[in-house]
């Protein structure tokens, strides 16, 4: 349906048998709470198999990643006594940056009939990406290649926020307030699609973790009431970097 049918518990049932568990789509505005230990935890993010030692939790490139969300969620789950240095980042991953999320609210307010954004700049991350004008993993950790990119993108995005009452976005604050979010995720980024292909060809057992319901999809869900990518199992492929061959079972 819409993705609140008991997802995250389902695949954190699973996850015990997998080796590893990849996230393929969407963003932080997805959410799986699951017990474990005892302990609750709301991840948006992070696969479910983070908290099995023996597992190795992917997020892969057809995700938008907020690098702030990342950190909180990543010291939520140190702060609980658990690891998180076997988490691996698609290096072409997407990045969700602050003035993404001031789009989503700008767009959603001129809109006459509103969608119910989660307003967690989903859409304009994937409206970016679109444009070919996205900030990918790769460039948002090199502190050249993100000040290149604000560079380009801040001038005509503070423009229009300007014109609508938005305060606009400076390059030096970005900059200094992103920094250190960079350096903690540099030593996660890696090619996650040879990655994920290399452990198929060994034999391992991947899942691959849906954010939300079908019924949320772009192209085949209730739109405009719907997310910005699709959930659906056709997207795997596409969103982990893999054939559409090498996927063996399908549940829900």
């Amino acid at each position: 349906q819409w993705g609140d049918e008991g997802k995250g518990k389902i695949t954190d049932a699973l996850a015990l048998k997998a080796d590893v568990v990849v996230r393929f789509q969407g963003g932080d505005n997805a959410g799986h709470t699951i017990k474990f230990d005892g302990k609750k935890f709301a991840l948006h993010l992070i696969p479910s198999g983070i908290f099995h030692k023996n597992t190795t939790p992917i997020m892969a490139s057809g995700m938008v990643i907020n690098p702030e969300s990342l950190q909180k969620e990543m010291q939520m789950i140190n702060d609980a006594s658990y690891p998180t240095d076997h988490l691996v980042i698609s290096d072409r991953a997407h990045v969700l940056l602050d003035f993404h999320k001031s789009f989503d609210h700008l767009y959603e307010s001129l809109k006459k009939e509103k969608i119910g954004t989660t307003a967690k700049g989903i859409g304009p991350a994937y409206s970016e990406k679109a444009l070919r004008r996205g900030l990918r993993m790769h460039t948002f950790c090199s502190e050249s290649g993100f000040k290149t990119y604000l560079e380009e993108t801040l001038p005509a995005i503070n423009n229009l926020l300007k014109t609508h009452g938005y305060d606009p976005y400076e390059i030096d604050d970005l900059m200094k307030k992103y920094a250190p979010i960079q350096k903690m995720i540099a030593p996660h980024l890696k090619d996650t699609s040879k990655l994920i292909n290399d452990y198929i060809d060994q034999g391992k057992h991947v899942m691959f973790e849906g954010a939300q319901g079908t019924m949320l999809c772009l192209d085949h869900g209730t739109y405009p009431f719907v997310t910005s990518t699709s959930p659906s199992a056709a997207y795997v492929p596409l969103g982990a970097g893999i054939a559409p061959n090498k996927l063996q079972n399908v549940l829900g």
